[in-house]
């Protein structure tokens, strides 16, 4: 579904990424895992045109999406739940889900079921105010949004960060269901441990370049793992 090869993108003159390639099939769950400043987070703007300064080929369906802008890369069937939630704190919960659908071309209804039905809490809280929402509703709310575009391929930046071992377990849960769907998902991840028990492929990421690509199962069972992911930051920081 999704292929990317040689990908190099930044914000100014020096590229934070650099030639990075990378695939995610159809249906499957892809971590993405690396230190602070790696690069994740730049890898998922370039995904979904939020830096303009980028060259290389990402291949969604046969399509380049490197030439695109965000409104017609969201249009195709990518969307982002961006690290630290970024939901509207003055709208209501209803309000930032119908911002999510901006681009949906009728079924809204069908939409907001879906995401009541995956998330109830916010079925419950429709009327209130996201700035007074818990984070991990607000967690919710963030991927709910995503979802009111009716994705095929669902990015995740930290979907995870800063949450309590319950809300961690409500939202994997939901994303289980998600997944069960057909969904792709390819999620930014630092906790080996949520990462190697949910995705199926891992690629670590070190200062702007791919420097591990292996199954979960088969990274799971190394001893020497931890041990690895860090030898493999100090290498190239080296």
């Amino acid at each position: 579904m999704l292929h990317i090869r040689d990908l190099t993108a930044g914000y100014g003159a020096a590229p934070v990424l650099q030639g990075v390639n990378l695939h995610v099939d159809r249906g499957e769950t892809v971590a993405l895992l690396g230190p602070n400043g790696a690069g994740k987070s730049t890898l998922m703007a370039a995904l979904t045109g939020t830096i303009r300064n980028r060259s290389g080929e990402v291949s969604f369906e046969n399509h380049n999406l490197v030439f695109e802008a965000s409104h017609a890369i969201v249009s195709r069937g990518v969307a982002l739940v961006p690290e630290g939630r970024l939901v509207f704190p003055p709208f209501s919960v209803e309000d930032n889900l119908r911002l999510g659908a901006v681009r949906l071309k009728g079924r809204l209804q069908e939409r907001y079921d879906f995401v009541y039905g995956l998330f109830p809490r916010l079925a419950e809280r429709r009327r209130q105010a996201a700035g007074t929402l818990s984070g991990g509703e607000q967690q919710m709310l963030a991927i709910g949004r995503a979802l009111m575009s009716n994705p095929r391929l669902l990015l995740l930046d930290e979907p995870f960060l800063g949450l309590a071992p319950k809300v961690v377990a409500e939202i994997r849960a939901a994303l289980e269901k998600l997944r069960q769907t057909g969904l792709t998902l390819l999620m930014v991840e630092q906790k080996l441990d949520i990462a190697l028990g949910f995705a199926s492929r891992a690629y670590v990421l070190i200062k702007g370049r791919v420097a591990l690509e292996e199954g979960t199962a088969s990274l799971a069972r190394r001893p020497d793992l931890r041990d690895l992911y860090f030898s493999l930051a100090t290498a190239h920081n080296a």
